[in-house]
């Protein structure tokens, strides 16, 4: 199976909302909720794709040869690619039921884990999505990361001891599902949390904790108060808020900001291709979230379209790298790309 074969498959039993597109650039979907789409216009997710192709990387292939060392460590682990299947929740609602969130995360952790990255599950109005999801972390070894939304202290006290109970390596919450439409006015309540608030939330996980939804110089501060680990710098892919700038233009500063700290820079946001991982590394991410297009791999192929995209996104990263002179993650500098 290659990854035409892939997105062909998926067409056939992904539903009416999404196209499982060749280029996976949030225009075909813009303003479909449900389905993939963004809120309002759709504009803040077609900017995150627009703006990483908008960058462009630098060759130079006067340096020493060698093969790519694409490995990252994080959170205690080693990885055998800096990036990671990002969240995505209630997959029958908004693309078809081929799929539930229970057997979509049980495909999903298995592979990842499989082909030596992690993926981050999600987490629903339906407590069965979390007890499923670590469920299915648990039967990777603890190789994943359950996102709980953020709801009330009493709720996520209950997920977190899920979580906990998966031995996964990591929790994270998407804070910014505060704004997801759908969970709003709902029980339990979901909603924004003050730094003293995220400070008792990541004093629960008892590991590495990771705050998913920062979008500016001074959220990323106040997570760093709070004790994170690691933040994702995300805007939901455009789900949240419209006209949202792309994550791609406030990486460079908040990755300065933390640099020295220990807090990880993590992204997401219209990044589909090994290029976009180079250049968001370049830019001073750690590692990388990709999200919709892991969606379309599980619909369009279970386990094994899963790793063929996991393959796809290693072979172009490497090339990548091979043309720019980097021979490990760490040699990628800011340098090798043009803004």
């Amino acid at each position: 199976m290659n990854y035409s074969d892939v997105l062909a498959n998926a067409r056939q039993c992904i539903g009416k909302y999404c196209k499982a597109c060749p280029v996976c650039n949030g225009v075909a979907c813009k303003n479909q909720i449900p389905g993939p789409g963004a809120k309002g216009v759709g504009d803040t997710a077609i900017r995150n794709y627009n703006k990483w192709a908008d960058i462009r990387v630098n060759m130079d292939t006067l340096c020493e040869n060698g093969t790519p060392d694409t490995h990252v460590e994080l959170f205690g682990r080693s990885f055998k690619y800096p990036f990671f299947a990002g969240p995505v929740g209630a997959v029958n609602l908004h693309y078809s039921d081929t799929y539930t969130d229970m057997t979509y995360n049980d495909v999903l952790v298995r592979a990842c884990a499989e082909s030596g990255i992690a993926a981050f599950t999600g987490d629903g109005t339906n407590p069965d999505v979390m007890t499923m999801a670590t469920k299915a972390i648990g039967n990777a070894d603890g190789c994943g990361v359950p996102t709980i939304k953020p709801w009330n202290i009493d709720t996520i006290k209950e997920k977190m001891a899920q979580a906990k109970a998966s031995g996964c390596f990591a929790v994270a919450m998407d804070v910014d599902a505060a704004g997801l439409p759908f969970l709003k006015n709902m029980t339990p309540p979901a909603g924004s949390k003050s730094v003293a608030e995220l400070a008792e939330i990541v004093k629960l996980a008892e590991r590495p904790f990771i705050v998913k939804g920062v979008m500016t110089v001074k959220g990323a501060l106040k997570a760093k108060e709070a004790g994170a680990a690691a933040i994702v710098v995300s805007n939901h892919g455009g789900r949240v808020l419209d006209q949202c700038p792309a994550t791609a233009e406030v990486l460079p500063e908040i990755a300065a900001a933390l640099k020295g700290t220990g807090v990880k820079v993590l992204v997401d946001g219209g990044i589909r291709t090994g290029v976009d991982v180079f250049k968001a590394l370049a830019l001073g991410a750690d590692g990388v979230l990709i999200c919709r297009p892991f969606v379309t791999a599980v619909y369009g192929g279970g386990e094994e379209g899963v790793k063929c995209y996991i393959d796809k996104l290693a072979g172009e990263l490497a090339d990548t790298m091979q043309m720019c002179g980097a021979h490990s993650i760490e040699e990628i500098t800011a340098d090798m790309v043009r803004i």
